[in-house]
Order: C-alpha cells, then sequence, then structure tokens
C-alpha cells in the first residue's frame, strides 16, 4: 500500500512548495482538490495543468487524483433535478473532471461531494438512482476513453442521503456495471456503519480501488476511536494495493503537524499488521 495526501490541507502554499514537502516528507502521492486552483475546474488552464504534472513529476510524486470534484465558487452545481432526474450541466461538469483529472496525470475520480449529491425529496429517490445510474455508465464511457476510474464514495448519513454505506455503493456499482465505476472507503464516514471496519473492507473488496484515511473525529488517522487495526487487517486480507490518501476536515494547528504526523502512524499501523 503506497501513502498520499490531499492538497487542500495545504492552503496558501504554492504546488511547488507543497509537493517538495509531500515529497520530503515521505509520501508517494498527492490528491488535488480542483477548487484550490481555481474557482471551477473549467477556469484551469492548460499552462496550469501541465504545471502540476511537471512539478509532481519533478518532486517524484504520482498525482493520485482528484476530489472535492463538486465543489465550485461560480457554479451551483447540484447532482439532482427537484423531479429527480440528474442534471445535465453537473454531469457535463463532471466530465470536465475526468479530463482534468486525466491531463495531470491521475488516474482517480473521488465522487464524493456530498451537499451537491442530495436527493431534494425521499419521494423521488427511485427516479434519482436510476437517473443517476444511466448518467453514471455515459460519465464511465468518457473516463475509460482517459484511462479514469471514478470512485463512488460511501458517506456519512450527517452528510448526505445519497450513498451512506458500503452495501449501498456495491449496490449502485453494480448497476452501473461499467469497469471504470468503482468504489472508495472513507475512514470517518465507516465510523457510521457501527460494525467492524474490517467487514467493510471485505464487503467492497470487488470493488475498492481507492481509500481516504482520517478518523472518526474527521481528523489525523489514529486521532480518534477507528480501529485501525481492524482497517489495516482488512486491506491486507483482500490484498488492497491502492493508496491511504489522506484526507482531514480539520486544518488545526499547521499543514506541517498534520502531515507528519498522519504519515508517521499510518506507516506505524502498517508495520505492526505487515510485521
Amino acid at each position: 500500500m503506497k501513502l498520499s495526501i490531499c492538497n487542500e490541507l495545504f492552503k496558501g502554499w504554492s504546488l511547488e512548495k507543497t509537493f517538495h514537502y509531500v515529497n520530503q516528507l515521505g509520501y508517494n502521492g498527492i490528491e488535488i482538490a480542483p477548487f484550490t486552483i481555481a474557482s471551477s475546474v473549467e477556469k484551469i488552464s492548460e499552462e496550469k495543468r501541465s504545471e502540476i504534472r511537471r512539478e509532481a513529476n519533478r518532486n517524484g510524486l504520482e498525482v493520485v487524483g482528484t476530489h472535492w470534484i463538486l465543489v465550485t465558487s461560480n457554479k451551483n452545481l447540484k447532482l439532482f433535478k427537484d423531479n429527480g432526474e440528474t442534471n445535465k450541466e453537473t454531469i457535463d461538469y463532471l466530465k470536465e473532471v475526468v479530463k482534468f483529472t486525466s491531463e495531470i496525470g491521475g488516474k482517480i475520480v473521488v465522487f464524493g461531494s456530498p451537499k451537491q449529491r442530495n436527493i431534494p425529496s425521499r419521494e423521488i429517490f427511485e427516479q434519482a438512482w436510476s437517473s443517476a445510474v444511466s448518467a453514471f455508465k455515459e460519465v464511465g464511457d468518457l473516463a475509460k476513453e482517459e484511462s479514469v476510474t471514478i470512485c463512488i464514495e460511501p458517506l456519512s448519513r450527517d452528510q448526505t442521503n445519497f450513498i451512506n454505506n458500503v452495501r449501498e455503493a456495491n449496490k449502485f456499482i453494480d448497476e452501473v456495471n461499467h469497469e471504470n465505476i468503482k468504489l472508495i472507503l472513507d475512514v470517518r464516514s465507516m465510523c457510521d456503519e457501527g460494525r467492524p471496519f474490517s467487514d467493510i473492507i471485505i464487503e467492497g473488496k470487488k470493488n475498492l480501488r481507492h481509500f481516504h484515511s482520517n478518523d472518526c473525529n474527521g481528523y489525523i488517522p489514529g486521532s480518534g476511536s477507528a480501529n485501525y487495526k481492524q482497517i489495516v487487517q482488512g486491506l491486507l486480507k483482500i490484498e488492497y494495493s491502492g493508496y491511504l490518501s489522506v484526507e482531514v476536515f480539520d486544518f488545526k494547528p499547521n499543514a506541517e503537524t498534520i502531515a507528519t504526523k498522519s504519515l508517521e502512524n499510518l506507516r506505524e499501523f502498517l508495520k505492526n499488521l505487515e510485521t
């Protein structure tokens, strides 16, 4: 398993400084939130895309992919209309994210963005689900052309009402039935399932392609109540070989402390279970 970290933690840092620091600490990869670069992904120039790829290569980092993909400051993107149909503007934007991810060298698009994917009402749930299945089949075709995998992220019930656990995520992925639509698991949201982490991971085995490392408190891996022994045991049992990507939601006291402690803890968890 390789270790990466999400770039929004390094607010105010240049790409060059961020990539150099992440590499010097010992991470293998970097995950990019497009909103940290421009107000929307279409506004990220070809030159900037080349710079991201170039700086990552120069610093010996792999661009793992993108996340927080529907967060913009100049659009109000929502996956669903009030009648349960998917919004064409949002699906078109998702396609632009796929292209951007490919052009910066990334292979994974994390479909999280909880607020943007809420279903407006329970009465239209079935229509919304069916419409989303069709839309992701379409986006999956582009993802295949761009050698990118879109990973559906089950998120806790306090964040969204659409796909809250691994069972629902697997059901959705199976219905989409596309080789470029797979699964990501996030520790913070796994805590909401209220059952052993290893069981969740094993249930997600057939579709799991990416993994967000944090804790039940949304902070540094190992800083809360998440059982990382179970987590690592589960990942080893399914022979997971992708990234553990650090994503926290509290940036205090500073990026350096969070990045350093997260790496130390993950290395220790892996060392203890692999030896």
